[in-house]
């Protein structure tokens, strides 16, 4: 990536510069084009200006004249971003990149998807930039690509071979060029040794197309040879290729100069030119200069460019080489080369069937060891990935059968999806599945696992019960096909504990990942990070079945061994495992614990994965809760507000995420004294949970209790009582009573009870709930307390006077050592008031 923030000085440069290719110092002619794209592009006068295509044939600069309107003109604007275009997914790739410059959710910390629609939704309202020019490169796919060209106060520009995008956008058809740009061209190209009759001539036989100029031009500089040889060779080679039935769609004077280059370097460098048919197998995207690494043993085997990658100065050499002909295009900046679409379909076309397999097969196994050294799920890999994305579908490493390219293909699309790209991730896994299945049946290996991958996309897209069935149905397959102990069956094994959880199935996880667990110790070792991950996953079973004691303890350890040196635990594992310990803190009563633990797992993951990262978020939600819980309920409100805000704005409001994160700000708000604006969000909120959860979820009755509180404390104890009354029923056939949910919402309908005049049926269910509180949580657990409270105000309701100030004085005796007589609900106690409480979900 190339990105520039010039100097505000002079008031006339971009502020932002970005993934523009170098400028072509030879750019020559064009005045007529560059002059009517200026004035077609100023004279708009609507608040949002057309875009305009260059449209014409391959090899007539449509990408030179774009590049060199971006250049003459960039003072005019504030931002300046090229974009390749081939790919749906590499445009969303490349707006995400914008999304840092913008101030904006990065691709890191939303997701691929979230950041680029960011971006485009600031482009059309001219925040913070009004004057920009966007550049989408080889745009040949309209149906695909017009929606997401953002229409605003800015400038777009496309180039593309295809003539449907008239009707669509203005557009501007580039032809070859004039001869008097011809001669100006090759006599600028070469500068010694060529007339302006020379150069006349030679522009004739090479049909004035700029492509085949400019490698003519190289050609010429490179060989030394003179004008008129060259035209005999060029005679003699197009008569060879007319022979040959070359596709009409490629120009024939490109055909012939293309020829001419590659024969004299075949001469002179012949690895240069098995360089150059290798990079015909990629895409005409850049490709990273680094991947012309030695390959790693074990995909050297049988490799026919390992010899030449294996010598670092023989490979430069040939880059060099390839340069000076004109047949790569390098980029210094970048450390990228890249070839002319054109020049690799004439590349692949001259060879044989079995050279266009080796040679594809080369691009294979150099993306594959590219991107093995690097987990796909971790931010910090995803430049590396993200360079390698564009050459995935064009390489065709859909077809091959080699285990080590599956495995690199599979992680391209755990790269998509835990980059946040869902759909790409979802439509790129369900093309291999397709592929894999016919070459290789339904119970191959990489076919298993590309479904659990599937899998994870559909429930990460909020389709819980078709993620569920397909691990069950698939996880099942890989039991009979590859064993229990395979490395993919654990795997899915570990991914259908998600599935379990988010089902609601609390108990059913638990002994799921019980045995997963079990089975992860014996072939990874007690270390492992995958194990590690099991581990962390059991912990949180054990949270939600309000088991705090053995969540701690397995947290405890989760969280210690990850940190260790070595362990190849992501941050994003470590975070989750430290944000873990607090919330299992916070839940067992320790609140100031809680808030230390989770202000350093928040700052932890600001520094290492950014604000806006998923896993920052879900901490800051937690910490919001300590927070509140600890009494700090102005900094939990603001904490919660900003949470919530930057959640929906990265994943909408349809996201467990959001959800959870709105549930937090509603609690908040209702704290502070708010109680219509936390009304009127979780009135919003009971809506979406079954949508999301379904109709007999825990989580989907621990919303409606907090929408009950609420419409008690807003003077609708009735509506509230109804309410209570069936989540505490959903609770007990789910959970069973003696759960901290359940209590928690019986503990709230002793206070409906109260409050519509029948303490008897108050103190009867009250007086219940807090012996089965001291049974689960202790005596001194702040939810006890809270019962124990409530139990003293309806007992002094119906006169029973001594055993009520005797449970007093021993609740604020326990008030004073837990959380101190300062705490809100120490005070609340003393004053004689019911307590509330209400129901967070937990990250699943």
């Amino acid at each position: 990536m190339s990105v520039s923030h010039f100097s505000a000085d002079s008031g006339r440069m971009p502020a932002i510069w970005g993934r523009v290719p170098q400028q072509n110092k030879n750019f020559t002619g064009r005045r007529d084009l560059l002059d009517r794209l200026r004035d077609d592009l100023m004279s708009e006068t609507t608040a949002a200006v057309l875009p305009h295509a260059l449209h014409g044939l391959g090899g007539v600069g449509k990408t030179q004249l774009a590049m060199e309107y971006a250049y003459r003109y960039r003072r005019d604007y504030d931002l300046v971003w090229w974009i390749p275009a081939d790919q749906p997914m590499l445009v969303k790739s490349s707006l995400a990149g914008l999304a840092r410059e913008l101030n904006l959710p990065n691709a890191a910390s939303s997701g691929v998807e979230d950041a680029a629609e960011a971006v485009l939704d600031a482009l059309r309202r001219g925040e913070p930039y009004d004057r920009w020019l966007l550049i989408f490169d080889n745009a040949d796919d309209p149906e695909h690509i017009n929606d997401i060209i953002p229409r605003g106060p800015g400038h777009v520009l496309i180039t593309s071979r295809n003539h449907s995008w008239q009707g669509v956008v203005d557009t501007v058809t580039v032809d070859v060029f004039e001869r008097g740009e011809s001669v100006e061209f090759l006599r600028r190209r070469v500068p010694k040794g060529m007339t302006d009759e020379q150069a006349d001539r030679l522009a004739e036989s090479l049909g004035d197309l700029p492509l085949a100029l400019e490698q003519a031009g190289a050609f010429q500089v490179e060989s030394g040879m003179s004008v008129d040889e060259y035209l005999r060779l060029l005679r003699e080679q197009t008569t060879r290729l007319l022979g040959a039935n070359k596709p009409s769609d490629y120009p024939l004077s490109m055909t012939a100069a293309w020829a001419l280059s590659v024969a004299q370097l075949k001469k002179k460098m012949p690895e240069a030119v098995e360089l150059l048919r290798c990079c015909a197998f990629f895409g005409p995207e850049p490709i990273p200069r680094d991947l012309f690494e030695p390959l790693p043993e074990r995909f050297s085997a049988g490799s026919r460019m390992a010899a030449l990658l294996d010598d670092p100065i023989q490979v430069s050499r040939a880059v060099r080489e390839l340069g000076r002909y004109a047949l790569v295009r390098m980029d210094s900046e970048s450390r990228t080369i890249q070839v002319h679409r054109l020049v690799q379909a004439l590349l692949r076309d001259e060879l044989d069937d079995a050279e266009r397999v080796a040679f594809q097969r080369e691009v294979h196994l150099l993306l594959a060891s590219a991107a093995a050294p690097y987990e796909p799920d971790d931010n910090l890999s995803w430049p590396r990935y993200g360079g390698l994305l564009g050459h995935v579908t064009p390489a065709d490493i859909a077809g091959s059968r080699d285990p080590h390219i599956r495995g690199f293909a599979l992680d391209i699309v755990r790269y998509l999806y835990s980059s946040g790209d869902f759909l790409s991730a979802r439509a790129l896994v369900e093309r291999f599945i397709e592929r894999w299945r016919a070459d290789s049946g339904d119970d191959d290996r990489y076919v298993l696992a590309a479904h659990r991958h599937q899998a994870i996309v559909i429930r990460e897209l909020g389709d819980i019960q078709e993620s569920f069935d397909l691990n069950r149905r698939v996880l099942a397959r890989m039991r009979q096909v590859l064993g229990d102990d395979d490395e993919e069956t654990l795997l899915i094994t570990n991914s259908h504990g998600a599935d379990l959880r988010f089902r609601g199935d609390f108990e059913a996880a638990l002994e799921h990942d019980m045995e997963s667990l079990r089975r992860h110790e014996a072939v990874f070792g007690p270390s492992h990070r995958r194990t590690l991950r099991v581990m962390n996953n059991l912990a949180l079973d054990h949270l939600l079945l309000g088991d705090y004691t053995k969540a701690r303890e397995l947290q405890s350890k989760t969280f210690a061994l990850q940190r260790q040196p070595g362990s190849g635990s992501s941050k994003q594992n470590v975070l989750s495992s430290w944000n873990g310990l607090a919330r299992i803190l916070r839940l067992n009563g320790e609140y100031r614990q809680a808030c230390d633990i989770g202000e350093d797992a928040y700052d932890y993951g600001v520094q290492e994965l950014g604000r806006e990262h998923p896993w920052t978020l879900r901490t800051a939600k937690d910490l919001s809760i300590a927070k509140r819980r600890a009494g700090l309920v102005e900094e939990a409100l603001d904490l919660a507000r900003v949470t919530y805000e930057l959640q929906e704005r990265i994943f909408g409001l349809d996201h467990p995420d959001t959800l959870a994160a709105a549930l937090c700000l509603a609690n908040a708000q209702r704290a502070s004294g708010a109680i219509g604006d936390a009304l009127a969000l979780l009135q919003d909120m009971t809506a979406r949970y079954p949508r999301m959860y379904g109709d007999d979820h825990p989580f989907k009755y621990g919303c409606d209790t907090n929408l009950a509180l609420l419409l008690r404390v807003d003077g609708q104890a009735d509506q509230a009582r109804e309410i209570d009354a069936r989540a505490l029923k959903g609770f007990d056939r789910r959970l069973t009573r003696d759960h901290h949910f359940s209590l928690t919402c019986a503990i709230n309908l002793a206070s409906d009870l109260a409050e519509l005049g029948d303490p008897e049926g108050a103190r009867e269910l009250g007086a219940s709930t807090l012996e089965r509180l001291r049974a689960l949580l202790g005596e001194d657990h702040p939810l006890t307390l809270a019962g124990a409270a409530n139990l003293v105000v309806d007992l002094r309701t119906l006169g029973v006077t001594a055993e009520a100030e005797a449970l007093l004085a021993d609740t604020l005796d326990r008030y004073a050592r837990v959380l101190g007589t300062d705490h809100p609900d120490a005070v609340a106690t003393q004053e004689g008031r019911r307590l509330d409480f209400d129901f967070d979900p937990p990250v699943l």
